[in-house]
């Protein structure tokens, strides 16, 4: 009586390994043992990934199970699969030596980006959901930590995809690490002889009145500071906490608070400076001075011009925050405006 072509088919030996053989039998069943654990590890995958993007709080940790999940699955399929085929895995030592040549060679860069990706997901500086700022200046917002690479989809809806062990061995900005908004410095210049105290009211009072931005606290709040002189101007910084959601369009925000001081100050009526240049006339006819001016009829400006006291207290944010010898510290409050003299002289 003939044997079974199928019976014989599958006990036919491909290869041996050892005292391990392989039959196509077993080689066809680990195959679909492999193929079913993929299959699962994707099922898992989208489905925790669809309660991720439900999830408000938890999405970071469910992120993480659902990449242990995936990877899990696959490599017990692979396992299984294996081991289905009648393949001993303790006489795969020699391969995977070779492997490890390999590896040396070649595959160093695919392993090195692989672990870099296992370390970004259990240790977390880098998590979904993150607003970062790579080396060469590109930004955005973590879409999907891969085995290999990261993508990173920027304000602009473009990806940026991104080697994991760049996120891990180079310098790396986190925007929204810990879920904590961070501080902006937005300039911005005045013309000579401009109300410091004008300005800082203005400028706070419409940033203060947008809906981006924080509501001062005792460690973070608003203020304008002075920082220097420019050619014909006086030179202010913005210093503000945007919210955190506001943080992750860094371009935008600093376009915003630009277009807001632009109003405050033309609404308060102080002057944007333009390129000023001085002339100076020592002689005119022969005379030099109040001469010269009494020949045209003109009065110094000296005697023409009301001398202004200088305001006494004037609030100086920068002056405050250097008091602190500890950013964190509790801000001093501010002494009291001194007393009118009304003394007639």
């Amino acid at each position: 009586m003939a044997g079974n072509p199928l019976r014989t088919l599958d006990s036919f030996e491909l290869l041996k390994l050892g005292k391990a053989s392989v039959t196509v039998g077993g080689l066809a069943a680990g195959v679909l043992i492999v193929v079913a654990a993929i299959v699962a590890a994707r099922l898992t995958s989208a489905g925790l990934r669809k309660l991720r993007e439900r999830a408000a709080g938890n999405a970071a940790s469910l992120y993480i199970v659902e990449k242990v999940a995936t990877y899990g699955l696959v490599m017990i399929g692979v396992v299984a699969g294996l081991s289905t085929m009648g393949v001993d895995l303790t006489s795969l030592t020699v391969f995977a030596g070779a492997l490890g040549v390999g590896v040396g060679l070649g595959l160093q860069g695919i392993i090195k980006d692989f672990a870099s990706g296992v370390s970004l997901v259990f240790e977390r500086l880098v998590a979904v959901g993150d607003f970062v700022e790579l080396p060469n200046g590109g930004r955005g917002v973590v879409h999907e930590i891969g085995p290999r690479a990261t993508r990173i989809r920027t304000n602009d809806s473009t990806d940026i995809v991104v080697p994991n062990s760049v996120l891990v061995n180079d310098q790396v900005i986190n925007w929204t690490l810990r879920n904590t908004n961070r501080r902006f410095r937005v300039p911005f210049v005045t013309a000579f002889g401009a109300d410091k105290d004008r300005v800082r009211e203005a400028v706070l009072k419409a940033a203060k009145a947008a809906p981006f931005t924080s509501p001062d606290d005792a460690t973070r709040r608003a203020q304008v500071w002075l920082v220097g002189y420019g050619e014909s101007a006086l030179k202010f910084e913005l210093i503000v906490w945007p919210t955190v959601e506001a943080v992750r369009r860094p371009a935008a925000i600093f376009a915003a608070y630009t277009w807001l001081i632009d109003d405050a100050l033309r609404g308060a009526g102080i002057e944007i400076p333009y390129p000023q240049r001085d002339v100076r006339v020592r002689g005119l006819f022969g005379e030099e001075g109040e001469d010269a001016l009494t020949s045209l009829k003109l009065e110094p400006a000296a005697r023409r011009r009301k001398a202004k006291a200088i305001k006494a207290g004037s609030s100086n944010d920068a002056a405050a925050d250097l008091e602190r010898e500890d950013p964190e510290e509790l801000p001093k409050p501010p002494p009291p405006p001194p007393a009118s003299d009304k003394t007639e002289r």
